[in-house]
């Protein structure tokens, strides 16, 4: 079994920067897609960053330019790098780990809170 543990959490600014990151134990494949999801109070959990073995990423429009993400798979770790953070940015942040070949995967973390203030 693969657990995914999130760190980096935290209150910043508005217009600050704050760096994530998930690290995962475990048997991991290549072939997977790592991603970000965040979930704001009372809304329903939605896809920041995604990004796949080989590197390819792909962004949510609400941080585009903004946020960048990475991931080590030598480390099978991955990172979240944020900046301009703006109020709407706040939540709780999960990276998933999904790979839909055999062996099938989707493991979660277990989030770690992002509060943007002014």
């Amino acid at each position: 079994q693969v657990q995914l543990v999130e760190s980096g959490g935290g209150l910043v600014q508005t217009g600050g920067s704050l760096g994530l990151s998930c690290s995962a134990s475990g048997q991991i494949f290549s072939g997977d897609v790592w991603a970000w999801y965040r979930q704001a109070p009372g809304k329903q959990r939605e896809l920041v960053a995604s990004i796949t073995s080989g590197g390819t990423t792909d962004y949510a429009a609400s941080v585009e330019d903004r946020f960048t993400i990475s991931r080590n798979n030598a480390k099978n770790t991955m990172s979240l790098q944020m900046n301009s953070l703006k109020d709407e940015d706040t939540g709780v942040y999960y990276c998933r780990a999904t790979r839909k070949w055999l062996p099938k995967y989707d493991y979660w973390g277990q989030g770690t809170q992002v509060t943007v203030s002014s």
